[in-house]
């Protein structure tokens, strides 16, 4: 079981964008993601409604509409990963309320994982693209 792969993929996108000549079309982003370009649509079309890219129908492409510096990684997970507060970890369904552990395991780990998810949001909030577009550009460099 893993975390979606559309907060890293949102991230691909939104460096191609700030990196790359317009106009980026969805079909040009896939062959970097490499992926099928409905799943670039689908989540562009995410950050969208989120109001982080603009995108022109056909072949005008996506441009962004805030600065890198003002697009924190937590405002790119949320665009595409709308999970809600204590729900990033989920229990597994219907354990054994006869056994002593299946019985209490939930009340066991809930809080657990609750600051465990607020701590990675934190983490995230304090993050920008820039952040993630400077490194990349960095080891370009290298």
């Amino acid at each position: 079981m893993k975390i979606s792969s559309r907060f890293t993929v949102a991230t691909h996108i939104l460096s191609l964008i700030a990196m790359e000549e317009p106009p980026l079309t969805s079909l040009r982003i896939a062959a970097s993601v490499n992926t099928n370009p409905v799943v670039i649509r689908r989540i562009s079309g995410q950050l969208k409604n989120a109001g982080l890219i603009a995108v022109k129908a056909g072949s005008g492409g996506a441009t962004l509409l805030k600065p890198l510096t003002k697009i924190t990684l937590l405002e790119v997970y949320q665009a595409v990963d709308s999970v809600e507060d204590g729900e990033l970890f989920q229990f597994h369904e219907n354990p054994n309320p006869n056994c002593q552990v299946g019985a209490h395991i939930q009340d066991a780990m809930e809080q657990t994982l609750i600051e465990a998810q607020k701590a990675m949001e934190q983490v995230l909030a304090n993050r920008t693209m820039a952040d993630v577009v400077d490194t990349i550009r960095a080891e370009i460099a290298e």
